[in-house]
């Protein structure tokens, strides 16, 4: 049973992040992989923090591992679609790049706030 609510908060905490990313692009008719104006550019990497950060309290609220390893997981597979997805496609590559060294890490800390919340 562990096994599983630990997949299920990985995947959890990936679709936050994914769908909010998917919804940012969509909904400002923009597409991802073209050229963006720098203010653009800093709203999608705050955008992205921030949902990250949330994908990675949400990973550690379903998992209730009390070890930050299952956000290693998820930063693991953010940053690995991203760079994927960094050397399949064409075009501006601003959101893969903050996807490995930015939205990976923040999975990270948003476990780790967590984990020293529910500590206290």
């Amino acid at each position: 049973m562990n096994i599983l609510r630990n997949f299920i908060a990985v995947i959890s905490g990936y679709a936050i992040f994914v769908i909010s990313a998917v919804l940012l692009f969509q909904l400002s008719g923009i597409d991802a992989h073209a050229d963006a104006s720098i203010p653009f550019i800093v709203l999608t990497v705050i955008y992205g923090l921030f949902f990250s950060f949330i994908g990675g309290l949400l990973t550690q609220l379903i998992s209730r591992s009390g070890k930050l390893t299952i956000n290693y997981v998820l930063a693991g597979i953010i940053a690995g679609f991203a760079a994927f997805s960094l050397f399949k496609t064409t075009g501006n590559h601003y959101s893969q790049v903050a996807a490995i060294f930015l939205f990976a890490p923040a999975s990270l800390l948003g476990g780790l706030i967590y984990l020293k919340k529910i500590k206290k």
